[in-house]
């Protein structure tokens, strides 16, 4: 009896080692590939953070596509090296794209939102600071964010807008080119002098520092309307002097047309009235 035991004992101990054996090979294995795929995964990281600074890409784009692909080659290197120990990764890899595809239906409008940004960020249709109309709405660019756009409004409202709704409509950028073109029209009395008219808008042109010399701007008679003679005033300046070019010329405008008797017609009607006959 205590041979048979002794025999048994031996038998189990010798299995042991065997399979401890054969499992320490696969351990060894498969922290290797852990280890060695963590570089490999860590080095493409670094190297596609570089590449893309060198396309002047970013710098939000670029954190978040480096710890994506980061992400994903890691839980490839785990799959490979659970592989490597004898477990069926089949079911693990069905699980995760299964779960992939929920997440992604559930997540749609996010998702759109985050390709829109990626987008944005890859072909710059703005940056920061500029002024643009898109989504609806009209302000400065505060920050561009994967799945929004923030925006900054005249009247100081700041303006969250999804991405996937800002790239879904026409984006109108002010700032792009840098200068821009004002357009005013300005309606004199039929009884005023037209030529009097636009050498006070020329003088007012000439005067102010802030207006481009190239392209010339325009004075012309642009309409005979039905109250005034309209005449179209069409500078150039910066797109940072918009708006006070725009407002200190309205009122130079007022202020030089009354001092030299240009009159400003308000809309008006004339009705003629006949007195019907008796019969």
């Amino acid at each position: 009896m205590d041979q048979f035991s002794v025999s048994n004992m031996e038998q189990i101990f010798a299995r042991l080692v065997d399979l401890g054996t054969v499992f320490g090979v696969k351990l060894l294995a498969a922290i290797v590939v852990l280890v060695l795929g963590r570089w490999v995964a860590m080095v493409l990281r670094n190297f596609l953070e570089k590449s893309m600074r060198r396309t002047d890409v970013d710098e939000t784009l670029i954190s978040f596509t480096a710890n994506l692909a980061y992400i994903a080659l890691f839980a490839f290197v785990i799959i490979a090296a659970l592989a490597q120990l004898g477990i069926q990764t089949t079911s693990f890899i069905a699980i995760l794209g299964a779960a992939g595809l929920a997440i992604g239906l559930a997540l749609q409008g996010s998702l759109a939102n985050f390709a829109a940004g990626v987008l944005m960020l890859l072909f710059k249709p703005f940056k920061v600071g500029d002024y643009i109309e898109g989504g609806s709405t009209a302000g400065t660019v505060k920050e561009i964010q994967i799945f929004n756009t923030i925006l900054l409004t005249p009247d100081n409202k700041t303006v969250i807008v999804p991405n996937a709704k800002m790239t879904g409509d026409k984006i109108v950028n002010y700032a792009a080119q840098g200068t821009r073109r004002v357009d005013m029209v300005f309606g004199i009395s039929y009884d005023s002098d037209i030529d009097k008219a636009k050498q006070i808008l020329h003088e007012l042109l000439k005067n102010d520092s802030r207006i481009l010399p190239d392209p010339a701007p325009m004075v012309v008679v642009l309409e005979l309307a039905d109250s005034s003679v309209n005449i179209a005033c069409r500078p150039w300046v910066n797109a940072s002097d918009y708006w006070t070019f725009y407002f200190d010329m309205m009122e130079g405008v007022k202020k030089q047309f009354d001092a030299n008797g240009i009159s400003i017609p308000f809309p008006q009607r004339d009705v003629h009235m006949y007195q019907e006959q008796a019969a």
